[in-house]
């Protein structure tokens, strides 16, 4: 495996990182180890991460940071689209200096992975994908409406909590916008082809059961999806199905994804 990274710090860097029309906040731990970008869910904080990284340990270089109107640093923007999302990539990576990196994402940031590993092969280590980007037509006009009318629901509640970071800084139209694009963006005809152009080595680690806005098996049937991606590119495997669900898998099955870290590193050292 080539040179990862054009330079590295040896110290902890927290700071703002300039982009388009907002800034991001980020966190770089540093050192000379394989670099690897955690990439948030749609609308969690670089917090999630913590006991991820404390079980890949030092040995790595652990960047995070809070998308745009997250978390408490990250500044608002009149841009909140998934190919934003993906240029914050670009941005965060060339602030810090990185040239190639393995991507881990957890939910929508697992879509944000697979397109940037997708897009960028030579930059692009590998790829850890917890519980998202899995092919599945669970979008249409019924379930547009359903997703308007729950963060309408949820409109009174997430402003009394914004001053803590744990619920962002977007209206209900523009967080329906967001899930509602992404729902698009996840059909197979949509999604298919670009887990198919990945052409490093990437692992999925999958929860179970159903977490907060799903209902009976609808989850389990989206990640049934897995299967084709893993048969049509044989980069792309499953390293792990565990036990908690969606919106617990980070803090209770933490040392899977660092397992599928760990695999993905293995095997682009055997390239």
């Amino acid at each position: 495996m080539r040179n990862t990274v054009k330079n590295s710090t040896d110290s902890i860097w927290t700071g703002m990182v300039p982009v388009d029309d907002t800034a991001l906040a980020v966190t770089d731990t540093g050192g000379p180890g394989i670099p690897v970008l955690y990439l948030n869910g749609q609308f969690a904080t670089q917090g999630y991460w913590k006991k991820a990284i404390a079980d890949l340990g030092p040995g790595f270089r652990h960047i995070t940071f809070d998308e745009r109107a997250r978390g408490k640093k990250s500044q608002k923007s009149a841009d909140y689209s998934f190919e934003a999302c993906l240029r914050d990539v670009d941005a965060v990576l060339a602030a810090r200096g990185v040239d190639r990196v393995l991507v881990v994402g957890w939910s929508y940031g697992a879509f944000v992975a697979a397109h940037w590993t997708s897009r960028n092969p030579d930059r692009a280590i590998g790829a850890v994908l917890v519980d998202g980007a899995q092919p599945f037509d669970w979008m249409d006009e019924a379930m547009e409406l359903r997703i308007r009318k729950l963060f309408k629901r949820l409109s009174w509640f997430t402003p009394l909590v914004r001053p803590t970071g744990l619920t962002p800084r977007l209206s209900a139209e523009q967080m329906a916008n967001c899930n509602i694009e992404l729902g698009w963006i996840s059909r197979a005809d949509a999604l298919g082809p670009v887990m198919d152009d990945i052409a490093v080595p990437t692992r999925y680690v999958l929860a179970s059961g159903s977490s907060f806005g799903s209902k009976g098996d609808e989850q389990e049937r989206i990640r049934a999806g897995v299967e084709t991606v893993t048969a049509r590119n044989p980069k792309i495997q499953v390293s792990a199905k565990v036990a908690s669900n969606h919106g617990a898998i980070l803090k209770k099955d933490f040392h899977a994804v660092g397992n599928a870290v760990r695999e993905v590193v293995a095997a682009s050292v055997a390239v």
